[in-house]
């Protein structure tokens, strides 16, 4: 007995083949914009390359870009099989092409699966390579001279000020590292001299952080520089006080930025597998109600629409023992191979 079956009169199947020409049309278009995250996701991970070190995996933006391309594909042909459905002569042309066209379909949800469930699963990569990225940024922050690290600088300043963040975890990562350039310290300043070799490694550090953690919305002149000494500012505790810079650390907001992006497009991934289930089972039905027509040549007569020709146990059950017969196939002509090796 067929799975799900349901009678159909020439009525109920245009409403159908108009029906499902309008979601397929509509497959397009979250095919278009699955194509356009991908490339925006890609253009993302480009701009913040540095702070991930340039170890960052473009493998969801690729994915996305090559699901997009194919929905647009192969909805754009299923639309075209729903528009000429209702025209025997039109119709004849695609019908051998049916059941290959719905098997690339599964195959296609597979894929859109895999892509949803790396959208999800690859946001412990990202947290981990801006951890690393952002570190090593914080270090060659000062190295406004070295080739390969010119805009560096620039580069982490215009993130803390785009992200409203300061250091990698916090403010205070900037303490542990040297980060203005020798050519900026006036080496004949005591000071200056007392600090770097009181340092086991030679270097400056100080309790201070650049001018991007600021926080413009402080009422408070920005203090950014002895964070930590209370009689270096007038009526200021910085253990009590809020501070009027950025306290979140970048990795934190990037890792938000990135993954809120990543969990909208896998919820968009999981959404487009419902609108691509409805169009394989509505496209299914379609077929099998146009073949099973009792008079092809009369549009008005009745017929019957299913998922599946037989059961759920007994399509399985074919489908495991056609897969058993091709093992065992394999196996006989593993078998003749041998002894004439």
């Amino acid at each position: 007995m067929a799975f799900m079956p349901v009678k159909f009169n020439l009525q109920k199947r245009v409403k159908l083949a108009q029906g499902l020409w309008m979601i397929y049309w509509l497959s397009v278009i979250v095919g278009i914009l699955l194509f356009g995250l991908g490339i925006f996701f890609k253009i993302e991970l480009r701009k913040r390359s540095e702070m991930m070190d340039n170890n960052e995996s473009h493998l969801v933006p690729n994915l996305l870009i090559l699901v997009g391309s194919l929905a647009c594909g192969l909805n754009a042909f299923g639309g075209k099989v729903c528009h000429d459905s209702l025209d025997p002569i039109k119709y004849a042309k695609w019908k051998p092409m049916l059941k290959p066209f719905l098997l690339l379909c599964c195959g296609f949800n597979a894929l859109l699966l895999l892509t949803a469930l790396l959208c999800f699963l690859m946001q412990f990569a990202v947290y981990l390579t801006l951890a690393e990225g952002l570190k090593n940024s914080i270090k060659f922050y000062k190295d406004t001279d070295t080739p390969g690290r010119c805009f560096m600088k620039r580069t982490l300043d215009m993130t803390q000020i785009e992200f409203r963040c300061c250091g990698s975890n916090n403010f205070r990562d900037w303490f542990e590292v040297q980060w203005i350039s020798n050519r900026y310290l006036d080496m004949s300043n005591d000071l200056v001299k007392d600090r770097v070799l009181s340092n086991v490694e030679g270097k400056y550090l100080m309790d201070s952080v650049p001018f991007s953690c600021c926080n413009p919305g402080s009422p408070r002149p920005c203090i950014q520089h002895h964070l930590t000494n209370n009689s270096a500012h007038y009526d200021y505790d910085h253990r009590i006080e809020e501070l009027n810079i950025w306290t979140r650390g970048c990795r934190e907001a990037l890792f938000y930025y990135f993954s809120s992006i990543m969990n909208s497009i896998g919820v968009l991934i999981i959404g487009t597998i419902i609108l691509e289930s409805v169009d394989m089972a509505g496209l299914k039905y379609l077929t099998t109600a146009l073949e099973t027509m009792e008079d092809p040549e009369n549009p008005e007569c009745e017929s019957d629409g299913w998922l599946l020709e037989k059961g759920v146990k007994e399509t399985m059950g074919e489908l495991f023992n056609k897969m058993k017969t091709l093992g065992k196939t394999n196996q006989v002509v593993e078998g003749e191979d041998a002894p004439e090796g």
